[in-house]
């Protein structure tokens, strides 16, 4: 658990997204989480603006778990714990579903 707030996990992976726009947020997010196990929590350091709708919209489409903002932190700082049954994203361009047939 997270001291500064018992209710928030602490994270098992942290990407940090500081200055990037939430498209290459997600990039590097999508890079960072993949082979995670289920149940990863992962703590994604966020400074665009759009970034506390951006998240929550991304997990929601992919099904992964979006915990909210993490507070305690100067930075912002958002939670998701990876889904067992998460939908795949494109590789380059991860606010798509990778629905195409194999």
């Amino acid at each position: 658990m997270n001291p500064t707030n018992p209710e928030t996990p602490a994270s098992d992976i942290t990407v940090d997204g500081t200055g990037l726009l939430c498209v290459t947020l997600l990039l590097r997010l999508r890079k960072e989480i993949d082979g995670a196990k289920p149940g990863t929590v992962v703590h994604v350091i966020a400074t665009d603006p759009a970034a506390p709708l951006d998240l929550p919209a991304w997990c929601h489409m992919t099904g992964h778990h979006y915990l909210g903002p993490v507070p305690g932190d100067e930075r912002p700082v958002y939670a998701l714990r990876i889904a067992a049954d998460a939908r795949p994203t494109r590789a380059s361009a991860p606010w798509h579903t990778d629905d195409r047939e194999s």
